[in-house]
């Protein structure tokens, strides 16, 4: 990976200024990321160091191009694997208070690891699947941003993300070229767990030929208490029109 690269493209293309320490921070995580991913633990089927440079950090880095995320803001990031945004928003945006969760333990021990390393503070790093921490209530309508990345098609994703979003916050789904269909086809179910889709941001990033979308969703009214279902029935069976 190439920091300087970096901070040029973040600056050029999402107008996101990276000081000398956050592209230190970066080098570092990627570095580590690479080393666990090969000695450790299956983070990251994208090895190439350019490849992980846009792919991963400068994708993440393009929410702050496109979102508005309040300073202090309660953000959580689920099933967020590697770290992917959350950790490199919470690297350029040390205000937030970040959660960090995947329901895969080696995944959080690697982030533990990561926050331990960079040293960074207000960051909570949880094993869990999503539609246990939306029946929790620390996390359940606590978030006022929540995102997550090609976790889940997005019927199923919201029922994921509605419920840990404060209402009058937002949930943001990166997703590729079937954003728009994708939004189509979670009307029913954003109309049961209160949200709307407000926004759907086109993303470029270089080198790549798939265009990428941020897909943003307000929360507009409380989640139902039976939402989100138990573990495994939302991808089993999802909130569509019968």
């Amino acid at each position: 990976m190439q920091p300087q690269r970096l901070a040029e493209n973040a600056a050029q293309k999402f107008g996101v200024e990276l000081s000398l320490a956050m592209r230190e921070q970066l080098a570092t995580y990627a570095r580590e990321m690479l080393d666990w991913n090969e000695h450790r633990a299956n983070l990251t089927a994208i090895t190439d160091p350019d490849a992980v440079e846009t792919r991963h950090f400068l994708d993440s880095i393009s929410l702050l191009g496109h979102i508005q995320i309040p300073q202090k803001a309660r953000l959580i990031d689920v099933g967020t694997g590697a770290g992917f945004p959350g950790l490199v928003l919470k690297i350029i945006r040390p205000d937030i208070g970040l959660t960090l969760m995947d329901s895969v333990g080696k995944k959080t021990a690697f982030l533990s690891h990561m926050v331990e390393t960079l040293q960074l503070s207000n960051v909570q790093v949880v094993t869990s699947r999503a539609e246990d921490a939306g029946q929790n209530r620390a996390y359940r309508e606590k978030q006022d941003v929540v995102v997550a990345r090609a976790v889940a098609h997005l019927p199923v994703l919201a029922e994921y993300l509605l419920p840990l979003c404060k209402v009058g916050g937002i949930c943001v789904a990166m997703k590729g070229e079937s954003a728009a269909r994708e939004i189509d086809e979670a009307a029913y179910a954003l109309k049961i767990l209160g949200g709307k889709v407000t926004a759907n941001h086109r993303v470029e990033l270089p080198g790549v030929e798939e265009t990428h979308y941020l897909i943003v969703m307000e929360k507009i009214r409380p989640t139902p208490a039976q939402y989100p279902r138990q573990a495994g029935t939302p991808s089993k069976r999802p909130l569509l029109p019968q």
